[in-house]
């Protein structure tokens, strides 16, 4: 297996460079240059643990890395930092499978990719004869923050910046960012949005002149953003263990088609869900779940993929985003991995904030689904979600479960459906709690996690704990043209 960038043909990369560089070299991202086929059974698949479930998706990709290593990296990350045994279990709820993806040490779906993401950067970085540092840079529209943090906060070899939008995050996701141990971590609040910040680490990164002198210093950049193929990969695994565990409890049968419904913001999560479904697991529709900031409703309901809009600041912050960066990569799957092809529409998207796809590379993407939810019908579904069964879904989940229930409406497809619950409600306190009932608007954060735990029977999550009391460790912050200055000074 090799990685090829998405903008260049030319540029191939092993597995391990792929994960060591991040991105690609004009911005592209690296893409496998074939999506392999399972080579096991869903019925020994489905007598697996989570981990032996990750190394069978992984090995088909990562194959640069030994038996011995991967597994390594696999058993490290996917251990008691996790509240369950299951890693991701699955709660049948409402008609539809929710499958728990919050139950790591930041309590979001990021955990996920980001608790072995440092295993692969070490192990990679051993393997090229890599002895700088690594500078991890990182935007954030609230979850990939913090789990990279966590990731790697006192991991030696490396260092890691965070930039978030200022205001742009829940209180509970801030303080979790902002009151982050380590030496070898910073934080900083941008004056701007999600894609403003975003777009300004692809700039750094493709700056060598800035590479070249950090490099003089012993430093070399990568990504902890989905865009790294350390980080899209072990997403994968988490869809085709979720099937075989259905076929384990016998909710379905091997074969049987199932429906996957994802709150989709920044697309890798759905990404890794078709990478599943060309692997061969037997998933019909992907159901692509938007907030009202719907650019990717609209692209799949016109084939125009248009960022010139206003941005919506949502009770859904981490899917509040207008320029969904793993698109690309399926962008590029839909022309046929048209490197040339696909380079143009991105450039069209970088100078006009907008691009048109081919009639034919529509007609490539009919496996997907694009609905949206408005911010009240996502705080109705939460309350009637809660009132009809005692299930408290935290905005991002609501948001997938509000358009799952449409779309069974406007098509009548009663497929067993998978819905990918991609956070703690304990991280989206305030909104969930004030969806329920409005008596609490006025209560503080952390009365509202107690209230939380009390009316929905859920033990409090440690990482909930550990921030009650937390000092404030980092107040940093920037405007967007200051973002470079501010990586800098951190390195000297």
């Amino acid at each position: 297996m090799f990685f090829v960038s998405t903008r260049d043909k030319e540029d191939k990369v092993t597995p391990s460079q792929g994960i060591l560089k991040g991105l690609a070299d004009n911005s592209g991202l690296y893409v496998p240059h074939r999506i392999p086929k399972l080579d096991i059974s869903i019925d020994r698949l489905s007598d697996m643990t989570y981990q032996e479930v990750a190394y069978e998706v992984m090995k088909l990709y990562f194959t640069d890395f030994t038996e011995d290593e991967l597994k390594s990296c696999i058993n490290n990350a996917y251990d008691d930092k996790f509240d369950t045994k299951e890693i991701a279990p699955i709660v049948n709820k409402d008609n539809a499978f929710f499958l728990e993806l919050f139950h790591g040490p930041t309590i979001a779906f990021k955990d996920m990719a980001l608790s072995i993401l440092p295993y692969l950067m070490i192990t990679s970085a051993r393997k090229n004869d890599v002895n700088d540092d690594i500078v991890i840079l990182t935007a954030t529209s609230g979850d990939t923050g913090k789990a990279a943090l966590a990731g790697f906060a006192g991991v030696d070899g490396t260092k890691i910046v965070v930039f978030y939008p200022n205001g742009g995050v829940s209180r509970i996701q801030e303080l979790q960012m902002v009151t982050t141990k380590g030496d070898n971590t910073k934080v900083v609040a941008v004056e701007g949005n999600f894609d403003d910040a975003q777009t300004s680490v692809k700039k750094i990164f493709t700056d060598k002149a800035l590479a070249e002198a950090i490099g003089k210093k012993g430093y070399r950049f990568s990504s902890a953003n989905s865009i790294n193929i350390g980080r899209l990969i072990p997403q994968v695994a988490y869809y085709v263990y979720s099937y075989s565990q259905l076929v384990a409890r016998e909710e379905i049968s091997n074969g049987d088609l199932i429906n996957i419904c994802v709150p989709t913001g920044n697309f890798g999560n759905i990404l890794a869900g078709y990478y599943a479904k060309k692997m061969g697991i037997p998933i019909a529709k992907l159901i692509c779940a938007s907030n009202e900031n719907k650019v990717l409703y609209d692209f799949f309901e016109t084939g125009i993929y248009n960022k010139n809009r206003e941005f919506v600041l949502t009770n859904s912050p981490s899917m509040d985003i207008l320029i969904s960066s793993n698109l690309e990569r399926l962008i590029h799957l839909s022309c046929g991995m048209d490197s040339a092809q696909n380079l143009e529409l991105m450039n069209d998207l970088a100078w006009d904030g907008s691009y048109q796809i081919t009639d034919e590379m529509k007609k490539n993407l009919k496996d997907f689904y694009g609905g949206f939810a408005s911010q009240e019908e996502t705080c109705l579904k939460i309350r009637e979600m809660y009132d009809k069964t005692g299930y408290v879904m935290d905005t991002h989940t609501a948001v997938a479960k509000c358009v799952y229930d449409k779309y069974v409406n406007e098509t009548g497809d009663n497929t067993k459906t998978i819905i990918a619950s991609t956070a703690s409600p304990f991280k989206f306190t305030r909104s969930v709690m004030s969806a329920i009932d409005s008596k609490y608007d006025s209560m503080d954060d952390f009365t509202l996690v107690d209230e939380l735990s009390s009316i929905g029977g859920l033990k409090i999550p440690q990482a909930i704990e550990d921030i009650r009391n937390a000092d404030i460790r980092h107040n940093n912050k920037c405007k967007i043209e200051e973002m470079e200055e501010a990586v800098v000074s951190f390195l000297q």
